[in-house]
């Protein structure tokens, strides 16, 4: 399965800066904030494609006021998301400025109307967002559309998962990525729950990764022990910035030091492999061989206090050792002579 030409069936993990709302109201900004996450080491930057229209009612009755112990508590869903939106007339602009200085870009639709907005730009891939994945007609219609789809399960039950996996398999399309997600803002870390991480990918024969609103870089690096294949980490240009995202966003810098702490994982884990490269076997001079500890005339018998197992690795296997104490030696051994079968009797 390929997001745009990187081959998530690689060993390398396909590692996402999410623009989100840490755009200031500037496309300026947002266009220094893509050239700043390709240099910090990303592979793609995302977009979210919506207005406050196409997510919520302009409506100040209770059901409408964000609560629940969030960043966000008192305000209007409305008024929170028209903060947040990226100017759709921006993103023309974007996605060819990214792709200018070659990195992917892609976006998060959250109704048919941004699908059909975004298909212009030909995305590598669509962003279903948590809070979306309960909306099986918006799943059908991106899935529809041919390209990988990649999916934050953040609020979703087993059904519900395994639901959007199926509908998007009913499209013929099964170049699926479940993200395991924690939906608060910030997220605890004694709630991130990533050892979901392997077993959805079991479960729903699907590659997996972790959409991350933690704090720092713990979490991403700890997902990728555990066969994360995507990454994606809210990235802010400099939290001065403010806005919606900014305290749960990683800057340029922690941004770079988590792809760094990335990728050294990802040469930490390697690959299952028991044979001996050149180095290992050049290392085994510095493993214990039977050596002569004492002198040994013609004849005499082979102890374990003549003979022993010692550093470096020149000399006779240490297994053997049982299998030569009590025989003869075939000549005259020295200290510090390797112990060969040629010396034996």
């Amino acid at each position: 399965m390929k997001i745009g030409t990187f081959d998530l069936g690689g060993e390398k993990t396909f590692v996402i800066a999410e623009l989100s709302a840490n755009h200031g109201g500037s496309i300026e900004i947002a266009k220094e904030t893509i050239q700043a996450a390709k240099e910090a080491g990303a592979d793609a930057v995302k977009l979210q494609t919506y207005t406050a229209d196409t997510l919520t009612l302009d409506c100040d009755r209770e059901d409408f006021i964000i609560k629940g112990g969030t960043l966000w508590d008192g305000k209007k869903l409305y008024d929170l998301y028209k903060e947040a939106y990226l100017p759709w007339e921006w993103h023309e602009e974007l996605f060819a400025y990214a792709r200018s200085i070659g990195i992917d870009i892609f976006s998060s639709p959250f109704d048919k109307s941004a699908v059909d907005f975004l298909e212009q730009f030909n995305p590598s891939a669509y962003k279903i967002a948590s809070f979306e994945i309960t909306d099986y007609e918006l799943i059908r219609y991106a899935a529809s559309k041919g390209r990988p789809m990649i999916i934050s399960t953040g609020i979703a039950t087993i059904g519900e998962i395994q639901d959007a996996v199926d509908i998007c398999r009913s499209e013929g399309n099964d170049d699926i990525v479940l993200l395991k997600c924690t939906s608060a803002y910030p997220a605890p870390l004694d709630e991130a729950n990533l050892r979901m991480i392997p077993n959805m990918a079991e479960t729903f024969g699907v590659a997996s990764g972790f959409s991350d609103h933690t704090k720092g870089i713990t979490a991403p690096v700890a997902a990728v022990t555990l066969g994360a294949k995507v990454i994606e980490k809210h990235f802010i240009l400099d939290r001065s910035i403010g806005g919606p995202d900014a305290d749960f966003s990683l800057d340029k810098d922690e941004f770079t030091q988590m792809v760094k702490a990335v990728r050294e994982t990802e040469k930490l884990l390697g690959k299952v492999d028991y044979s001996l490269t050149e180095k290992r076997k050049k290392s085994r001079q510095f493993a214990r061989s039977l050596y002569v500890a004492e002198d040994i005339k013609k004849g005499d018998i082979i102890t374990e206090k003549n003979v022993r197992s010692v550093r470096p690795g020149f000399g006779l296997h240490p297994k053997y050792l049982r299998k030569i104490v009590g025989k003869s030696a075939a000549k005259d051994l020295h200290c510090g002579d390797r112990v060969e079968w040629e010396d034996i009797l």
